[in-house]
């Protein structure tokens, strides 16, 4: 496990403390754009809408509190979540997206990459749209009454692709940095920026009668951390064995390791592309309510309902996750890939034989534990939802998916920055 000894000798490392110095110095860059406002559009009475609205509430968390804001990063980093999940479907729907992901390497996943950003400008201008319409119908952007003209909602539209673009690009400096995922480190930034005012405002509203109420969203809010790690650390180490080769008087191989499969081997990515889907709906629904087609209007009116609805709400984000865990540890882990390498260097698992048998081991081993990953993670993240239903409290469901992404975040984060301490000693070992 990282300690605090570790994290003391990665600061004294010079090298380190500049990329932390240079991660901390893009997160404010951040923090500081999220209070910048959007030009053009008045924010009076927001307070109560994303109060009250779950989906709402769920975004601006996200957005670490940008889209209460109306600020010129008000989506935060949820088109490009977005623009990822559609390209990674393509590329296991499309062939030729799958091969060139597969048979042309880095090249073929930084074109991918480049066409994901391309994706992202149309989705954040479609959504920086139906936002602003949105806020503006329901009266809580300008008051009622206010209205936008063309020019001023082109601005308007604009300012908020660019913020989203200038967030993307910051969360590859920080990918680059190696001390973690970027985009991941601006949801936690995000999250953890909005937990003081969550919590002022929990103390505010805070009576003897709701000691029951606040100890039950501690008690979830620990298993939460707990089950988190647990899954997490969680691993199946398969044997690998390596047969002797004699090169002249000399024996190679012959050693026995293992291959370690992570019971979640997808982290934190199935919450957030499961979140990015059950919000884009609401949002499109909320959009379509004030259009004057009667049956359009009464439709969305329907969906937005269903998903206000605790239990069919939880389900689908409990469905959700489990799907996604399974798509993105498809994505990236290929049993095929690692038994093909595992021939060419000589191993092989003891009892199975080397090729396609060891490929399909591997992918029965990985559907079996992923399969417990999925569940399990799924049930932490619905966990916050049912206590909500049992106690009503609309926090803690933002309080259990928070706390979810939190505790991942930092477990990727502080592995990422032990890898790199250990590499470093190697080197300092072989000079």
């Amino acid at each position: 496990m990282f300690n605090w000894k570790k994290i003391l000798q990665v600061w004294r490392v010079p090298e380190l403390r500049k990329k932390l110095l240079a991660v901390l110095g893009l997160l404010i860059v951040f923090r500081v754009s999220a209070i910048i406002p959007l030009p053009g559009v008045p924010r009076e009475s927001l307070e109560a809408m994303f109060g009250g609205n779950q989906l709402f509430g769920l975004l601006d968390i996200f957005s670490g509190g940008g889209l209460s804001n109306l600020s010129i990063v008000m989506l935060g980093v949820g088109p490009y979540i977005t623009a990822s999940i559609v390209m990674q479907l393509l590329t296991m729907i499309v062939p030729r997206l799958e091969e060139m992901a597969k048979e042309e390497g880095d090249a073929g996943r930084r074109r991918i990459n480049q066409w994901t950003r391309f994706l992202t400008v149309p989705l954040a201008g479609m959504q920086a749209f139906g936002f602003i319409n949105i806020l503006i119908r329901q009266g809580v952007a300008g008051g009622a009454g206010f209205s936008f003209s063309p020019w001023e909602m082109t601005v308007a539209v604009l300012t908020v692709i660019f913020g989203t673009v200038f967030l993307m690009w910051l969360g590859e400096l920080i990918t680059e940095q190696g001390v973690g995922n970027g985009i991941s480190l601006i949801i936690f930034v995000g999250i953890i920026a909005r937990l003081p005012v969550v919590t002022a405002q929990a103390l505010a509203t805070f009576t003897p009668d709701m000691l029951l109420t606040y100890g039950s969203f501690l008690i979830v809010s620990l298993v939460v951390i707990a089950g988190v790690v647990v899954i997490t650390e969680g691993q199946r180490a398969i044997p690998v064995s390596y047969a002797k080769r004699i090169r002249g008087s000399r024996v190679f191989g012959g050693a026995s390791t293992h291959l370690p499969l992570r019971v979640n081997q997808a982290g934190v990515i199935p919450i957030i592309f499961a979140l990015s889907i059950m919000l884009f709906p609401g949002v499109i629904a909320n959009f379509l309510v004030g259009v004057n087609n009667q049956a359009v209007a009464r439709s969305a009116s329907w969906v937005v309902n269903l998903f206000q609805d605790q239990w069919f709400y939880g389900i689908t984000y409990f469905v959700l996750v489990v799907v996604f865990t399974y798509f993105y540890t498809s994505v990236t882990f290929d049993p095929n890939n690692i038994a093909e390498n595992l021939q060419k260097q000589g191993g092989f698992v003891p009892g199975i034989r080397p090729g396609r048998r060891t490929a399909n081991f591997l992918k029965y081993v990985i559907n079996r534990i992923t399969l417990t990953g999925a569940i399990f993670l799924g049930l932490i993240a619905v966990l916050p939802l049912v206590t909500q239903g049992l106690l009503g409290v609309a926090t803690l469901t933002i309080g259990g998916t928070a706390l979810l992404i939190v505790v991942s975040v930092v477990l990727e984060t502080m592995k990422q920055l032990e890898s790199q301490l250990t590499m470093r000693e190697y080197e300092g070992f072989l000079s």
